[in-house]
């Protein structure tokens, strides 16, 4: 099982933070259903450093929801160090410097991904958060390059050369570039590249993570340690054991015994997954039942409800239960109800409409991916 630092995970599968989505509430309904390990949205340093009702908002874990890694973004080695102290004291089991943030806004405050083209700024980030917490698990999530030109295409290696000098535990490594943002595909191939350069070290990939079938891909196409799931777990918090069931099924095989071998896969380039891994046909997995897309919902909305209140509740959720409509078998009129909500009366209404005889759910039709708006950070 993959490591993180002392963190041991039960499977090599994780939660991405998301700007304005992967909330403390997000997390436990993921936990509840194979999740393995979590990370929060980006947390602006000095935010944090304002305290205030901006700290209180940021720390938001409880007893249930650990390992937990708190992700924080800025671009002064002083008030990183002194941000990444915060989160460390109130519990957080992870920090996670964010080198990956593709945000305009960001960007032109040599903030997230701009620190592909500011090596030397990322470098005493790195030392001011290890000087300020010897002994705490540190990662870093960054993106392949800033830019495909030369001048840029080395920096990523030179970065985590000093982290890796510097014991930070794991690297996160989105395959686009900062300019690409979310455009494009995500280069998949890089991936692979940057493990066989670090065999030894925890290596997280990130992109183009929609499905079960997406996570267990890249997990052996590529042979990175562990995978991490953004916008594919949107409103779809089954991915997770679905995943690990049919990594499981891959890598046991059929009868139990011997199957693929991520690492071999990864090694040799072949690719025997693409048919064992078709909907069709693996039939390891199904959509989850209108009863269970109720049960998730119920949760869900009930965590939101009691960390943020109803009205922040009803926005945060409306926008998270289009996502889970795309599994019930009316999946268009449900997202339009859903559109329409303005109430806790609505909301009530619309799920004893929708959800209150079971069936067998759908699986989302391939074009029912959509991206999520460009202020996210993940």
């Amino acid at each position: 099982m993959p490591s993180i630092g002392p963190i041991h995970l039960a499977t090599p599968f994780c939660q991405a933070g998301l700007a304005g989505y992967s909330d403390r509430a997000m997390r436990l309904v993921a936990r509840r259903r194979g999740c393995a390990y979590a990370v929060t949205e980006a947390l602006l340093d000095t935010i944090l450093l304002q305290g205030g009702l901006g700290l209180k908002k940021a720390i938001d874990i409880n007893d249930h929801d650990h390992p937990v890694a708190g992700q924080i973004i800025g671009s002064e080695p002083e008030t990183m160090a002194a941000a990444g102290r915060i989160l460390h004291e109130r519990g957080y089991d992870v920090i996670d410097l964010n080198y990956a943030c593709p945000v305009k806004k960001i960007k032109n405050k040599s903030r997230g991904g701009h620190m592909l083209r500011d090596a030397e700024r990322g470098f005493s980030i790195f030392r001011a958060v290890r000087e300020a917490l010897p002994t705490a698990t540190l990662t870093v999530s960054l993106r392949r390059a800033f830019d495909d030109t030369d001048e840029h295409r080395d920096v990523l290696y030179q970065l985590l050369d000093e982290a890796w000098r510097l014991g930070f535990s794991a690297v996160r490594v989105h395959g686009r570039t900062v300019e690409q943002k979310y455009l494009g595909r995500a280069n998949w191939a890089s991936l692979k590249k940057l493990k066989q350069h670090y065999p030894g070290k925890t290596i997280i990939g990130s992109g183009d993570v929609f499905t079960a079938e997406d996570a267990v891909r890249m997990k052996i196409e590529t042979g990175v340690d562990i995978v991490w799931i953004a916008r594919g777990a949107i409103g779809n918090p089954w991915i997770f054991q679905d995943a690990a069931t049919l990594l499981h099924a891959l890598t046991m095989g059929e009868g139990g015994g011997e199957g693929v071998s991520s690492a071999a896969i990864a090694l040799s380039g072949e690719n025997p997954i693409a048919v064992a891994l078709s909907r069709g046909e693996s039939g390891r997995i199904s959509p989850p039942s209108i009863f269970a897309q109720r049960q998730a919902l119920d949760e869900h909305f009930a965590e939101a409800h009691l960390i943020h209140g109803e009205q922040v509740a009803g926005r945060r959720m409306r926008k998270m239960a289009i996502k889970y409509a795309r599994f019930h078998p009316q999946s268009h009129d449900v997202k339009r109800e859903f559109i329409n909500i303005t109430s806790l009366t609505d909301w009530r209404r619309t799920i004893d409409q929708w959800y209150s005889d079971d069936a067998p759910g759908v699986w989302p039709a391939v074009d029912a991916v959509d991206e999520v708006n460009d202020d996210s950070c993940g």
